[in-house]
């Protein structure tokens, strides 16, 4: 080995010591994040954003129900207070949705057990687990899709107690820095979803039974396509009462 090196240098290069410091530059691997600096890097950038006041486009689709695309101000303020307000159209949104930020499962990360699933095949994205400490927590699993080289959730499969499974996709663009999507895409199991009193129905069949089956065999989403932000410039406690 030691003849290897000496060779190499001579021939490959007229200064040894610069050869030497190319070998073990390219020898030594670079020591990749554990789950633990990946979440703590990911939270920091979630917490730059103290309250916000969005515009967008909320369009549900939920299988036999119509409605129209709903434009829609969605306030937010630090921790988990979360509003969204109809300006023109009708928007049924599930209970699950008030977690679109995940400040629910961020505000005390040192509550879950983190597990490295390691990297999505397709994407490459980094998986990690959440596993909630108190039995009682309302999420019972999180699992995280993560960009780790912009620090960007871009996915999230949350289990809860009450409000069933449902699913976070996020698209980024102008915001990113603040970890402020442009789109958010909610996907929900709708034999979890309360139907509002009044909604019009459209069916093949008639019959009751076969509504409520055909229902629970489907998944509902909620898009919101945002296309401005205010960003910690206050929002009052009045806009949540």
């Amino acid at each position: 080995m030691n003849y290897f090196l000496s060779y190499g240098c001579e021939n490959l290069c007229k200064f040894p010591c610069i050869c030497l410091v190319f070998i073990f530059y390219f020898g030594t691997p670079v020591k990749a994040q554990t789950a633990e600096e990946v979440i703590t890097q990911v939270r920091t950038k979630i917490e730059k954003v103290k309250d916000y006041i969005a515009q967008g486009k909320l369009k549900t689709n939920v299988a036999f129900i119509k409605a129209p695309v709903a434009h829609v101000k969605i306030y937010f303020r630090e921790p988990n207070k979360i509003r969204i307000q109809n300006v023109s159209g009708i928007s049924f949104i599930p209970k699950g949705f008030i977690n679109i930020n995940l400040d629910n499962v961020f505000t005390d990360i040192s509550s879950y057990d983190l597990i490295d699933v390691g990297r999505d095949k397709n994407s490459g994205l980094r998986i990690i687990k959440l596993l909630p400490l108190n039995d009682t927590s309302e999420v019972v699993l999180a699992t995280l899709y993560i960009d780790d080289t912009k620090m960007l959730i871009k996915k999230a499969q949350t289990t809860t107690r009450d409000n069933g499974t449902y699913e976070l996709q996020m698209t980024y663009g102008k915001y990113a820095n603040y970890s402020l999507a442009d789109k958010i895409i909610f996907t929900f199991n709708t034999k979890d979803y309360k139907l509002p009193k009044g909604i019009t129905f459209d069916y093949d069949d008639g019959s009751l039974k076969d509504k409520k089956n055909k229902l629970s065999e489907k998944k509902g989403k909620v898009e919101i396509d945002y296309s401005n932000y205010v960003i910690n410039q206050g929002v009052p406690d009045s806009v949540f009462q």
